[in-house]
């Protein structure tokens, strides 16, 4: 009877009829396993891309909209608000996209002595020049500042990388007034 159990063994093991269908099974599984990651980070991506598009479409947008002439924009500009919210909701986000507590915000900025943009002043209080950070020969320029986020979901959830994706995106964007 022993002698039986060992012919039937090496029988089986020669007999590869289920190995295919094991084997397509594991690969079909590690290739959507890598699709399902592959779409999620895409994703997100193309909405980051989306939100940080919409964020720079809106304080051109106030640009555009605002009287360069008439300063600061906030106070003056009475469709600065209208403009803002229509380029916001201009891509494929829609109305997803918000505005971060505290944004738009104007104030002067000058360039330092390292050839960075530095904040020197509110819009109510125009330096003369730019000499508090270094640099007395250059004007400081009025900028307005949009700040938004996005909330992110993954499609396909905890079963992709998407879930270890941060939820909340933000940009932000600025243009030059004057």
């Amino acid at each position: 009877m022993a002698r039986g159990l060992g012919l039937a063994g090496h029988g089986l093991a020669r007999d590869g009829r289920g190995a295919v269908a094991v084997e397509f099974a594991m690969v079909v599984g590690t290739l959507v396993v890598i699709l399902l990651n592959g779409i999620d980070i895409a994703k997100f991506y193309f909405q980051r891309m989306e939100l940080e598009n919409a964020t720079q479409m809106a304080a051109q947008a106030v640009w555009k909209t605002c009287d360069t002439n008439a300063l600061p924009a906030s106070t003056n500009c009475s469709g600065m608000t209208s403009a803002i919210t229509t380029a916001l909701a201009s891509t494929s986000l829609g109305n997803s996209v918000s505005q971060q507590s505290g944004s738009p915000a104007e104030g002067y900025y000058c360039v330092n002595l390292s050839g960075v943009l530095t904040y020197v002043s509110s819009a109510t209080s125009k330096p003369a020049n730019c000499s508090s950070v270094g640099n007395a020969s250059n004007q400081p320029g009025l900028y307005v500042r949009i700040n938004t986020q996005y909330t992110f979901t993954p499609i396909f959830g905890s079963m992709s990388v998407g879930a270890l994706l941060p939820t909340t995106v933000t940009s932000s964007a600025m243009m030059r007034l004057q």
